[in-house]
């Protein structure tokens, strides 16, 4: 590498390294669990995963997992380029070395999607007009709550429409994903690993 690169890598470090202790004094400041909003964060983690277990159907539970680890990927994707553009927020987080969406990236947004499908998929709806309502009301209603209660916050204009865009660009990527790969374990077209029998 060159002499610049190094410098210019050695100054981004020092800079995450900064950052990560000023996220730490923020968070033992204004997000331990003395503050009753990282409490219902917390309640935002754990009692979806309860739900979940209580209630995913166990004959599709590779078909649902595979699809709510999608959502969990691509919201978190989306997540972190609002957080890092400065455009949103999450003033409360569970630890302070966890992602500050780590709750609803994590747990809450999966697992409602998940149920969701499930839902869809059990009674043969159509999935891309079903999961528009899903995606209005997580951005027009969840998000609003969030920032009424103080644990989402815009910098900036509020812009609930691009959390809407987010929203459906989670649903069409996961379910376009979960398809490709429905697709690929039925199917030997295209694979090197297939072999005859004799």
């Amino acid at each position: 590498m060159e002499k610049g690169q190094l410098e210019l890598i050695d100054q981004l470090i020092k800079a995450e390294v900064e950052q990560t202790n000023r996220i730490t004094e923020y968070w033992q400041g204004f997000s331990d669990f003395s503050h009753w909003q990282t409490w219902v964060v917390l309640a935002m983690f754990v009692i979806p995963l309860v739900i979940l277990v209580l209630f995913i159907d166990r004959k599709k539970v590779f078909h649902l997992g595979f699809y709510g680890y999608s959502v969990h990927v691509f919201f978190a994707y989306t997540d972190i380029i609002g957080i890092e553009r400065g455009i949103w927020f999450y003033p409360y987080k569970l630890l302070a070395l966890l992602p500050s969406s780590f709750t609803l990236d994590a747990s809450l947004v999966p697992v409602i999607y998940m149920l969701y499908y499930q839902y869809i998929l059990n009674r043969g709806k159509n999935y891309y007009l079903w999961m528009l309502p899903l995606c209005l009301l997580l951005a027009f209603f969840m998000k609003p709550l969030m920032v009424g209660i103080g644990l989402f916050h815009f910098h900036g204009k509020e812009n609930f429409w691009l959390l809407f865009a987010g929203y459906v660009f989670v649903a069409l990527i996961s379910k376009w994903l979960t398809d490709f790969f429905i697709f690929l374990s039925k199917s030997s077209k295209w694979s090197l690993n297939t072999r005859k029998t004799t």
